[in-house]
């Protein structure tokens, strides 16, 4: 598996497979829609506030606080803290500049999973990039396939290393045990999992909409006391960042290894624009026009990366007396654990550890969460039904256990096997995207042509060229 998994990598990362996709079709769509990521940022806030069309669909907030459940999770910390030991400071730039591009990705592909989105007998909707994929492309073969890598992605690669880099920051405390703690967390972790998923998906969307907002700004005051009480470190710490980033020697000697490589791979572990996954939840939003879930998408892309992130790098970095090279594992790995606990230690003493520990409990278990929305939809497309009752309850105990499994394997197989899953999510859903942007900025253009007029938006198929033989919604 090891071997299977390290040989995968080699093809995605080190030819440079997914930075480039990622990197072109960012700048791509940044300048076809003339930077709706920048732009647009003000109406963001304005649309996330919307109620839904009728009483029983998802909100736009909803469908933001599953995405950003997904999106903001153990990455935010130990994967920030990953790229910084093991790519050096420079990492986070180029994890910000992946944030910004992606927000384009974002954009687009959420876009078209409202603009294809199907609508069920109970009247709530559902789709995603399989959907656009089969009906827009006309390759539902195509469709099964990314169907397929969600369901590994999440419930296998993302929930795995979810639990796993939970367990991982207990290692700092006395009582931890290397035989016994993390079978003891994972059971306990997969217990309240398998509460909350054979629940349902409404019970999914109430549990993220009250505890993404709570643990994001509580996580974001710390850092913010992190910063002033380092507040004389601030200089030096920018400019680490930034002369990390733009040296020649760490930006092109072994690009696999280096600071851009960690801060692509990290970004993209972290908030998966252009991944594909986001538009599941998007599609399930009930609004007047696409383009309000493409813009609320794109915010969550710039919360988790520019503001959760950032926290979590600002208050490693701010502590210039913890260097991140020194957290290098004797097999290469990170211990990105350790690193932020000792850097919070050094700072608020023994609540730093504790904080990071319960931190990352919130932010793991919701992640959990975020991440099994995206599955049963996933069934339902390949198997063109919805899931049995039996058949759903054996897949939620079968992703339980997963949860409990990730939590007692390595560390170099947990990340390696999330870091294949997402590479080829991207290189299914980003040339999709790529043909079928032209649609999503259609549909843009819509959008601003209406706000200028003066109207609230409301989007009609055929006002950019589609009929009933392309979508089922939107006549």
């Amino acid at each position: 598996m090891g071997s299977f998994v390290s040989f995968m990598n080699d093809i995605l990362y080190k030819p440079y497979v997914v930075p480039l996709l990622l990197i072109a079709v960012g700048v791509y769509f940044t300048v076809r829609t003339k930077g709706v990521q920048f732009r647009m940022f003000k109406e963001m806030f304005r649309v996330i506030m919307e109620k839904p069309e009728n009483d029983e669909g998802v909100s736009s907030f909803g469908a933001l606080m599953v995405s950003t459940a997904s999106r903001v999770g153990t990455g935010n910390i130990i994967g920030v803290c990953t790229a910084i030991v093991l790519g050096g400071p420079g990492a986070i730039f180029w994890m910000w500049i992946t944030a910004l591009l992606g927000g384009a990705n974002a954009f687009i592909e959420s876009t078209l999973a409202q603009i294809y989105k199907k609508k069920s007998d109970d009247g709530t909707y559902y789709g995603g990039p399989s959907y656009y994929m089969q009906n827009a492309l006309g390759q539902r073969w195509l469709g099964i396939i990314f169907a397929i890598l969600v369901i590994f992605t999440y419930a296998v690669g993302y929930n795995m290393l979810a639990a796993f880099n939970l367990q991982s920051t207990f290692a700092a405390f006395s009582f931890y045990n290397e035989a016994s703690t993390p079978k003891v967390i994972g059971v306990i972790l997969a217990v309240l999992f398998g509460i909350i998923v054979l629940g349902g998906a409404k019970k999914l969307i109430k549990v993220t909409e009250f505890l993404v907002p709570i643990m994001g700004v509580i996580y974001v005051i710390m850092a913010v006391v992190v910063l002033l009480l380092n507040i004389k470190n601030l200089g030096a710490m920018f400019g680490l960042i930034f002369s990390s980033a733009f040296n020649f020697k760490a930006i092109f000697g072994g690009f696999a290894g280096s600071c851009i490589m960690w801060g692509l791979k990290r970004g993209l572990y972290s908030n998966e624009a252009g991944m594909g996954s986001a538009p599941n939840a998007a599609a399930k939003a009930d609004v007047a026009h696409p383009v309000k879930q493409g813009l609320v998408q794109t915010l969550s892309v710039f919360l988790d990366t520019l503001l959760i992130c950032t926290a979590t790098a600002f208050m490693c970095l701010s502590t210039t007396a913890v260097d991140p090279a020194s957290f290098v594992t004797a097999e290469g790995s990170a211990d990105a654990a350790g690193y932020i606990q000792t850097c919070l230690h050094n700072v608020l003493g023994g609540f730093g550890p504790v904080f990071i520990a319960v931190s990352m409990s919130l932010f793991a278990f919701t992640t959990l969460i975020g991440n099994y929305s995206y599955c049963e939809g996933c069934f339902a497309f390949i198997l063109k039904r919805d899931m049995t009752k039996t058949e759903a309850i054996a897949f939620r105990l079968f992703a339980t256990f997963l949860v409990f499994l990730g939590a007692t394997l390595t560390a170099g197989l947990v990340w390696d096997t999330a870091d294949m899953a997402q590479g080829l999510m991207v290189v299914t859903n980003i040339p999709s995207i790529a043909i079928l942007g032209g649609v999503a900025i259609k549909c843009l253009n819509d959008y601003t042509k209406q706000k200028a007029e003066g109207k609230a938006p409301v989007f009609k198929a055929a006002d950019i060229g589609l009929t009933k033989d392309d979508v089922d919604c939107w006549q």
